[in-house]
């Protein structure tokens, strides 16, 4: 497989997730990023997010389009995520890798945790 047809795949693989759950697609974004296409691992953290940003604009209008979005109700969300979300890509670079790898994994576990249990 030529270094384009796995960049296709791996962004279909975010683009389906995003897609189906409405977030996640940095979950097969990052590790394909590193394993995949040899990215450095923090450039295929902030580059998971460059990524998902767009997939996730397409999500959000086939929902709205589907009546699944009240805009005004998520409002107080948005704003927090968008305050948690510059303060994090200020001190983004201050991390260690590690420290990121762990933080993920645990995301990821308790993400999976709550599904299997369906909390």
């Amino acid at each position: 497989m030529t270094d384009k047809q796995k960049q296709i795949a791996t962004g279909a693989l975010a683009g389906a997730a995003n897609g189906f759950f409405g977030s996640g697609g940095g979950m097969f974004l990052v590790p394909l990023f590193i394993k995949w296409l040899g990215m450095e691992q923090k450039k295929s953290f902030s580059t998971s997010v460059a990524v998902i940003l767009p997939l996730s604009v397409v999500s959000l209008f086939v929902y709205m389009l589907k009546g699944g979005i009240d805009i005004i109700s998520i409002m107080p969300t948005l704003v927090g995520g968008l305050a948690g979300g510059f303060i994090a890509g200020r001190i983004f670079k201050k991390i260690p890798v590690i420290v990121l790898h762990r933080i993920f994994g645990l995301l990821i576990i308790y993400g999976g945790i709550r599904a299997v249990l369906l909390l």
